[in-house]
């Protein structure tokens, strides 16, 4: 049984890398990718296989927020990073539930690099739609409100990235405890924790997504669109 949250360090390069989580990150995208390809390899108009229907009602609703949050630009610009965004942090998230496996969202390393990563684009693509009048919110409603401003902006990863990280670390942490406290007597306990757990899993990935498709929508949603 592995220890939750316990990494075993690399040295690549003169880098420290957690090998475990490189391992599953890895993992968890040959997973998405394997289902992107069951969803497709029979495409039809008429939609007759599970998967293709699964991924479908996915994007659709994914389409619909990212739509809602930032305007038809948005959808022309991200929609397929926020479903793949979604289908990554969903099997991350899961894929600790099977034994011997570990999500990479139990690693803070993974969690702030994503909302890093969503936090950067933010920023580049409300530049990239509202040029130099991006940077006039940050001072808005007056000028003071700058520091504020950037508060708010520095907390948005950090808020993003520790609520998924705690939320999947603790679920992972909690079963095993019911397997070493229960023993023999931990088969249902354990069962409706994991099961509980997939829920926690679809619901954490899902709220990631949507806050990020909403700071996104905020950088880049003008009047007219």
């Amino acid at each position: 049984m592995h220890e939750i949250g316990v990494r075993e360090a690399v040295q690549i390069a003169g880098f420290t890398f957690n090998s475990q989580t490189l391992v599953m990150t890895w993992i968890s995208m040959v997973v998405v990718l394997f289902i992107g390809w069951l969803a497709v390899r029979n495409l039809k108009i008429v939609p007759t296989s599970n998967w293709q229907v699964m991924l479908e009602m996915i994007i659709d609703s994914l389409h619909e927020q990212a739509e809602e949050s930032m305007g038809a630009r948005g959808r022309g610009f991200l929609s397929m990073l926020i479903v793949s965004l979604f289908l990554f942090l969903l099997v991350s998230n899961w894929i600790g539930l099977i034994p011997t496996m570990a999500s990479p969202t139990n690693d803070l390393n993974t969690t702030l690099g994503l909302a890093l990563l969503v936090i950067v684009m933010t920023h580049v693509l409300g530049l990239y739609v509202k040029g130099m009048h991006y940077i006039a919110h940050f001072f808005q409603p007056f000028a003071p409100f700058v520091i504020i401003n950037i508060v708010e902006e520095l907390a948005k990863p950090i808020t993003l990235s520790f609520r998924l990280f705690g939320n999947i670390l603790a679920g992972e942490i909690l079963i095993h405890i019911l397997l070493l406290l229960l023993g023999n007597y931990s088969t249902v306990p354990s069962v409706i924790w994991i099961a509980f757990s997939i829920f926690i899993g679809g619901v954490q990935a899902f709220i990631f997504t949507m806050l990020s498709t909403a700071y996104i929508g905020s950088a880049i949603k003008t009047e007219d669109h």
